[in-house]
């Protein structure tokens, strides 16, 4: 029997052969559905004695069919298959929110909630019957701890690190205005400072990843005259040290040679046309203590600038052993930005992005568990970043410990990014991730620092209307007992019961056993990020103290 899925091939074939016919025998005008049908033809051919493709030996011809609706499926679902709440990482509904606030066009959600409020998932804060007037303060925390002469008051909203070379020189330059326009910080990623930073006049958090871009010496370690030089800059308000990212923890990175443009080389302060690569881990410091001294002397090269890190929660040893590292030297970084695994990037592994580090919502209630537990809350501030782009994020997150919150793919929305996850192959049909300069001019940088802007006021002001309805007068005021989520199937609990949460001190107790981190600060040792012990050594210890 002749196999079916040869059909539309020998189809093609005998149309070619009837259009070649007809040409000499009807008219001169059946050239063109032979030239039509002779190049189906001969890619049908190929199709049959190509071998890279099982697909298409099978079912020369129709078997593009599959490759074709393969390549459209991500559109296809966006734009005709996907509802309000499908979408991932973000929802239509929170994309949609971000577009109407960066247009300034009223944000309203019709006919109620979409929201499945019986799932285990959702999470909410409650109101208070005595709502109180909405207050039109300008939202700020001051960042800097007692060693810090240069403190800086930051906006309760920022744009997170986001490095050029990953985002176009655009859309970096439109972030900047929007940032200067509204008042709040931009965070260079590792990529360093570029002129479109410089030219947008924006306030700057430089951030220092493992490759040291912008204070790079030639061998690739810190250089500490070019890092005075440009932490000198009145632009640059704090610096933040990378020692991991939500979207690949524990992972470091290559730039190749060919990517590496003059404009890129200029702000990384490296050779044009060489590959750039990124370390797993830092070279100036291997031990929490070396972190610590690298810190105050990041100080002191600065004039005094708040100086921090930026981490997804690993290990939890690891984290107390820079907690110890603390109490044992006096040295204490002026703020801690915890990065959640929900975390972006423009290109990750699939096992990194979705199956390692901690989610923000635990790894933040630890480090502010932590620091309060060591005494040492009080002088550090703590930033949050993860997916956080609307007033309840902020204000959720605010419950949990952040005194202030950071978002990339927010503000990529507001330049007009569409998700079309095409971060990595430099074709963003937006021009906001990509080097093409064609595909660049897409973005009008004033309209699209406007929409910055825009976002940044409109998302403040409902984090004040949401704040006023809860009953409080500022969101610092937010604490675990105002944020509910769902314990199991049953029970609904304030996060103040349903997450563990430490007294001031209590890990400075001679003996104390509290789950969850005391076996883990056992096994931490301020001069190492190892483990000094096992974890059941660890246990035993705590389990053997005199409890008073």
């Amino acid at each position: 029997m002749f196999p079916s899925r040869y059909l539309v091939f020998v189809l093609c074939l005998i149309a070619a052969f009837l259009s070649f016919v007809l040409m000499f025998a009807v008219s001169g005008h059946f050239v063109w559905p032979f030239l039509a049908f002779a190049a189906v033809s001969a890619i049908g051919y190929w199709d049959t004695q190509q071998t890279r493709h099982s697909v298409l030996r099978n079912y020369p011809v129709t078997g593009h069919f599959r490759f074709l609706f393969e390549a459209i499926r991500p559109e296809l679902r966006q734009y005709f298959f996907e509802s309000n709440q499908d979408g991932k990482p973000f929802s239509r509904e929170r994309r949609s929110m971000v577009y109407d606030r960066a247009k300034n066009i009223e944000d309203v959600l019709p006919f109620g909630t979409e929201q499945d409020v019986y799932n285990g998932a959702y999470s909410w804060v409650n109101h208070s019957i005595c709502p109180r007037p909405e207050n039109h303060m300008d939202l700020r925390v001051t960042i800097g701890g007692p060693d810090c002469t240069q403190p800086y008051s930051a906006s309760l909203f920022n744009i997170s690190a986001m490095s050029f070379g990953s985002l176009s020189g655009n859309a970096i330059l439109a972030l900047n205005k929007g940032a200067k326009k509204g008042n709040f910080y931009h965070d260079t990623g590792e990529g360093s400072v570029s002129r479109y930073h410089r030219e947008g006049g924006g306030d700057l958090v430089w951030e220092l990843g493992s490759g040291y871009f912008g204070c790079r010496a030639d061998d690739g370690t810190f250089d500490e005259e070019k890092f005075r030089k440009h932490a000198a800059d009145p632009q640059v308000k704090m610096i933040e040290i990378k020692m991991s990212q939500g979207a690949k923890p524990g992972h470091g990175g290559v730039l190749p040679g060919p990517k590496v443009t003059e404009e890129i080389a200029e702000a990384r302060g490296i050779p044009v046309g060489e590959d750039c690569i990124s370390p797993a881990s830092h070279s100036a410091f291997s031990t929490p203590l070396e972190l610590l001294d690298f810190i105050r002397k990041l100080r002191e090269l600065s004039g005094g600038k708040p100086v921090g890190f930026k981490l997804c929660i690993g290990h939890r040893w690891e984290f107390m052993a820079i907690v110890k590292a603390m109490l044992k030297t006096g040295i204490k970084p002026d703020f801690i930005v915890v990065d959640g695994a929900e975390g972006g990037t423009g290109a990750a592994p699939v096992e990194f992005a979705n199956r390692l580090g901690t989610p923000l919502r635990q790894g933040l209630s630890f480090v502010h568990n932590c620091l309060v537990g060591a005494g040492l809350r009080d002088d550090i501030k703590i930033g949050a970043s993860g997916q956080l782009i609307s007033a309840f994020d902020i204000a959720g997150t605010m419950c949990l410990g952040a005194d202030w919150v950071n978002s990339a793919r927010g503000f990529m929305f507001a330049v007009g990014c569409i998700q079309s996850q095409s971060c990595h192959t430099n074709r963003c049909p937006t021009g906001v991730a990509t080097q093409d300069p064609k595909r660049q001019q897409a973005l009008i940088v004033p309209d699209k620092a406007e929409r910055v802007a825009n976002f940044h006021r409109n998302t403040l002001k409902s984090l004040m209307a949401f704040t006023a309805a809860a009953g409080l007068e500022h969101p610092g005021e937010f604490r675990p007992e105002h944020f509910y989520v769902r314990e199991g199937q049953r029970e609904i609990l304030p996060a103040s019961a349903a997450l563990t949460w430490l007294r001031k001190g209590s890990l400075l107790d001679q003996a104390h056993d509290i789950k969850g981190y005391s076996t883990y600060w056992n096994m931490a040792e301020a001069d190492s990020f190892h483990p000094s012990k096992t974890m059941t050594a660890a246990r035993a210890m705590h389990h053997h103290q005199p409890h008073h």
